[in-house]
């Protein structure tokens, strides 16, 4: 009776053992199916990795089409520092645009104009005040117009118009006793010659007038239609950099420059033509003063000479 206990309790034990391997069992089936179910997923990963550049490849196209203005922008900093590399008057004439081009051309004509005239008058004008003081001094001792002409000899100045005025107004007044009369006539005359030698020696100081009045704004011209282009090209290039701006600015300031340079030239020219041509002016009168009193004497000697005449008849 002993035993019977020991063989149930030995049953039990084998029992428990079996009930216990039969479910490690399929536990242990599973463990190990699951390495099959996931290595059976890992084969075809090689076809999917496959498309995964075309996949990569799909944002790069917009992210070059975002690149697009970028790479634009740096060219043209590029093509602007080149060019700011070479940036003198000439590049900067020949980049401008043709209505900027002929506002320089016209300027730069203006400008040679101005120096022409100041060499031209200047040697007219020195030459003349030293012809005209020579004159002047080889009158000074004569005492009848006929003794100044045969000083002055055959040399042309306005001092020998003088005094072939005097002498054909006291020859066509001949045998008119009223001296008041041929003296008034006389500087009627002499007026008239003072005149036209101001009306010569001012000839190209009006041009020079109207280059100094002028110039400045021309070329102010030839700057704003020169900057009204560059903000056209900053809108179609998109980039308001300095480096491409600056070019087409400097290009419109040129024409302003080049005015400036016509203009002040031309100023300081036409004040100094008209101060040299007042003092020559004042020597023109002094001619025709000159020229005046010898006739005045003339006029006495003929009175005087025909009293003595008469009183020797009497």
């Amino acid at each position: 009776m002993k035993n019977m206990p020991l063989s149930r309790a030995m049953t039990f034990a084998v029992v428990s053992a079996l009930a216990m391997l039969s479910l490690a069992a399929p536990s242990s089936a599973q463990q190990g199916a699951a390495p099959v179910a996931q290595q059976a997923p890992a084969a075809p990963q090689p076809p999917t990795a496959l498309p995964q550049p075309a996949a990569a490849a799909a944002p790069s196209a917009p992210s070059g089409v975002a690149a697009t203005p970028v790479e634009r922008e740096a060219k043209l900093l590029k093509a602007a520092t080149a060019e700011l590399k070479e940036l003198s008057p000439w590049t900067m004439f020949k980049s401008a645009d043709v209505v900027v081009k002929a506002v320089m051309i016209g300027l730069a004509f203006a400008s040679l104009v101005t120096w022409t005239i100041f060499i031209a008058k200047m040697l007219e004008l020195t030459v003349i005040q030293r012809k005209l003081r020579s004159a002047l001094a080889k009158i000074a001792d004569a005492r009848s117009l006929a003794e100044a002409q045969f000083a002055l000899g055959a040399k042309g100045s306005v001092l020998a118009s003088f005094l072939a005025a005097a002498m054909r107004e006291a020859r066509l007044s001949a045998g008119i006793s009223s001296d008041a009369g041929i003296k008034e006539r006389a500087a009627s005359s002499f007026g008239e010659i003072v005149r036209a030698e101001a009306r010569r020696i001012r000839l190209g100081m009006g041009l020079l007038a109207t280059i100094g009045a002028t110039s400045p704004f021309v070329g102010l011209f030839g700057t704003v239609w020169g900057i009204m282009n560059s903000f056209i090209g900053i809108s179609k290039s998109q980039t308001t950099n300095l480096a491409v701006v600056a070019p087409g600015i400097a290009e419109a300031l040129l024409a302003t420059a080049i005015g400036l340079v016509a203009a002040i030239p031309a100023v300081i020219i036409y004040n100094h033509f008209a101060r040299v041509t007042k003092g020559y002016l004042e020597l023109v009168s002094r001619a025709s003063g000159a020229a005046g009193r010898l006739l005045s004497r003339d006029l006495d000697r003929t009175h005087v000479s025909g009293s003595h005449s008469r009183t020797a008849a009497e």
